[in-house]
């Protein structure tokens, strides 16, 4: 009995790491440029994910908006199914005064989707206007 419990405590352990490298590694990329009043409007936080139905969201990809008001996030991950990239923009443009930040998100069509480390296409949100409330907006209390 003790031999198999032993048995069975490394088969898990063996399991639990291992499964991170099964499935396809898939990645996206993501671009715009962010406006606040018509103006560029830099240092906004932009984040790509892969929304997960069963388990937590994956960070992909990180970053701000540079002085133009223009960001570029690209990130893998590997999962057993395509993957669900989004992009969330967290903004305090004409709210700088109420706490946490206004965060929208924009879903990557699966067509951006490539497989491997490196993404094939980069999906352009275009130019946004942030100032007005957006389809789906929400508030987040997040670090900065």
């Amino acid at each position: 009995m003790r031999s198999f419990i032993l048995l069975a405590s490394f088969a898990l352990f063996a399991l639990t790491f291992s499964l991170p490298t099964i499935g396809t590694q898939q990645s996206a990329a993501v671009m715009g440029k962010l406006l606040c009043n018509g103006k560029p409007y830099p240092t906004t936080i932009v984040k790509l994910w892969d929304v997960d139905t069963l388990d937590l969201n994956d960070l992909m990809a990180e970053g701000r908006s540079d002085e133009n008001g223009t960001f570029a996030l690209s990130g893998s991950e590997t999962e057993l199914t395509t993957i669900d990239p989004r992009l969330s923009i967290y903004h305090n443009c004409n709210d700088e005064a109420v706490e946490c930040f206004r965060r929208v998100d924009i879903g990557i069509p699966s067509d951006f989707v490539t497989e491997g480390a490196f993404p094939a296409k980069t999906f352009d949100i275009g130019i946004l206007n942030l100032s007005g409330e957006l389809p789906g907006e929400a508030r987040e209390c997040i670090n900065s």
